[in-house]
């Protein structure tokens, strides 16, 4: 009877997966039947700088490479960076500007890295083909290309997004910090355009990177003893935990068994009571999301290929392209010039 239902629920998964994968190639397919658009994300194009700047996507994947190489932990950083963007305001490259107020200087936005690479490769582009490309769109594919150098899926990056002109702190404040309840995940997400099945996806990237203690903290017993540990840590685990973090802003790895590894141990350690943030561990537990968590466990191929659609899901999410909508910066920390 359980084989029966794993076999029924994976075959869930791959329809869900060719669904998503359909959507994602009908961004390729020329649009005959009418010339109306329906969404922004219509106007994305595989092919949208093959004239006005064919070698971008050589650039920047040179340059997330040579940083990867220097440091690896900053794969993890631009995939996160990439989410912390999407996830306000729609992936606009808001979350690069650097201005009293904005994203960038919120609370929830002090642990987040790789603003120099994307700001490395913008330089080199605007060299190369001043004025064409986004910040928006170099960030959405180093994080594509960051995924792959860890070992991740390559999935094609539609183009033509544009640069938003406004950032909010207290927007990016919203974003999910690793202690919130399953429900506000999904609640989360489903404003956002994605599903379930993307949130348990997308949460699969802490298969590698990093957190600090302090993100933890509320699930380790404190120094005078006040409150108890979580109970829903492995007690090994949660020793081992207790040992890395003496200090507050130490880091710890998301993946307690393979951190440097693209693959699906993050779901098996789940099953161990081996999560790091307790908005993993919530996954398994709860009944909407732990088959799920269970099927990747054991599926890494589906792991992998839906991992590739929920990103190019995630990169679409309010993008501006229209005449009107957003601008091409100059520079990825300021708005241009009037």
């Amino acid at each position: 009877m359980r084989w029966c239902f794993s076999f029924i629920f994976v075959l869930v998964l791959v329809v869900l997966h060719l669904d998503g994968l359909a959507r994602s190639r009908a961004l390729a397919t020329p649009k005959t039947a009418s010339p109306k658009v329906s969404s922004p994300q219509d106007l994305l194009s595989f092919t949208h700088y093959l004239n006005t700047c064919p070698d971008v996507e050589g650039i920047i994947q040179n340059k997330v490479r040579a940083w990867v190489k220097k440091d690896y932990t900053l794969a993890a950083s631009i995939i996160r960076l990439h989410f912390h963007d999407c996830a306000v305001r729609g992936c606009d490259a808001s979350i690069l500007l650097n201005h009293a107020g904005s994203e960038r200087r919120a609370e929830a936005s002090k642990t987040l890295r790789g603003f120099q690479v994307i700001e490395e490769i913008k330089a080199e582009v605007e060299k190369r083909c001043p004025g064409r490309v986004s910040c928006a769109d170099i960030l959405t594919a180093a994080a594509r290309d960051a995924t792959v150098l860890i070992g991740g899926p390559f999935w094609e990056v539609p183009f033509g997004r544009k640069d938003g002109k406004v950032s909010i702190a207290r927007e990016a404040n919203r974003v999910p910090q690793g202690h919130e309840n399953v429900t506000d995940l999904i609640q989360f997400f489903q404003a956002r355009g994605l599903n379930i099945l993307d949130l348990v996806i997308l949460s699969g990237s802490h298969t590698i990177g990093r957190s600090t203690c302090h993100s933890i903290q509320h699930r380790l017993s404190n120094f005078n003893g006040t409150y108890k540990p979580d109970p829903s840590l492995n007690a090994t685990y949660l020793r081992v935990l207790k040992g890395k973090c003496g200090r507050r802003y130490n880091y710890v790895d998301l993946d307690g068994t393979t951190p440097r590894k693209f693959d699906t141990e993050y779901y098996k350690n789940l099953g161990k009571k081996m999560a790091l943030l307790s908005t993993d561990q919530g996954l398994y537990r709860d009944s909407r999301t732990s088959p799920i968590v269970e099927a990747l466990a054991t599926q890494p191929e589906l792991f992998t290929n839906q991992f590739a659609v929920s990103m190019v899901k995630l990169g679409n999410i309010q993008v501006l392209t229209g005449k009107k909508d957003g601008e091409i910066r100059g520079n990825c920390n300021f708005v241009n010039p009037y």
